[in-house]
């Protein structure tokens, strides 16, 4: 995408095509990694003195009981889910950081980039994801530091290539993919007492507060603060790759569409 203001801004619709097989794309490359992280949150190995199992042997084991599409179980309704979800989320992020630009030079500030971003993880979460209380904590920070980590360290590498027009994928890929790595362990608690409490059958007459208060006193107890970081490995192994997948398809298919369309131009690069 071209860094001139020349040209009018890329439409809407091209923030929703480009986001929309983004995240098509980081489903069908990351799907096994993510089917691990949830069987490993879910396992209840390490108490008693058992071993829990990591990440290889997660994996292992679940192609050798089930085969290897295992991997791969629930990826039509991961499809339904993140194709819009990425759609949302990168229109609404656009449509956000545009309207807390400023008014005489256009440009977005960190903070402005930062409150964008959690503007669209809940416009995501509202819209598309679970309804889930906890969801939206995860999706918030995690949306918020992936667009802010990632508009800095690309403005940051034109600066240092400044006779270059466009960086090419593979640093659009590696900056997606620092910038994906920085949510995982701060949520990491959170989105593990979610996948207990999804998984958990709710008790009438117990709010989601108490639910949420009793799975991890449990898990304190039964299996120690380690616990709250079960899947740790393979989150950071979805997330970051996933992240890298989804800006560096996102940017290429904006730069097809812009090509395509010569007078319109896309409004991508955070000034």
């Amino acid at each position: 995408m071209s860094r001139s203001g020349s040209k009018k801004p890329v439409g809407f619709g091209t923030h929703i095509i480009a986001g929309g097989i983004a995240g098509a794309c980081e489903a069908l490359t990351c799907q096994p990694l993510d089917t691990i992280k949830v069987r490993m949150q879910l396992s209840r190995s390490g108490r008693g003195g058992t071993k829990a199992r990591g990440f290889i042997a997660t994996g292992a084991y679940i192609v050798k009981r089930e085969t290897p599409l295992a991997l791969y179980k629930g990826l039509g309704a991961v499809l339904s889910g993140i194709v819009p979800k990425m759609a949302i989320r990168f229109a609404s992020f656009e449509a956000y950081k545009k309207a807390l630009a400023n008014k005489e030079t256009g440009k977005t500030s960190v903070g402005g980039i930062f409150v964008a971003g959690l503007g669209a993880g809940v416009t995501e979460a509202v819209a598309v994801v679970t309804p889930m209380e906890v969801r939206p904590l995860t999706s918030l920070t995690e949306s918020g530091a992936n667009f802010t980590a990632y508009q800095e360290i690309k403005k940051f590498a034109h600066r240092m290539q400044p006779d270059l027009p466009e960086l090419p994928s593979y640093q659009h890929m590696l900056i997606g993919l620092i910038s994906g790595a920085m949510g995982p362990f701060s949520n990491a608690p959170i989105d593990t007492i979610k996948t207990r409490l999804q998984k958990a059958t709710a008790v009438p007459g117990q709010s989601s507060l108490q639910r949420i208060v009793g799975i991890a006193t449990d898990m304190w107890k039964q299996e120690g603060f380690n616990s709250f970081y079960k899947g740790i490995t393979p989150r950071v192994l979805r997330v970051a790759p996933g992240q890298a997948i989804v800006f560096a398809v996102y940017e290429r298919v904006s730069n097809v569409i812009d090509k395509m369309t010569p007078t319109v131009q896309d409004d991508w690069q955070s000034e």
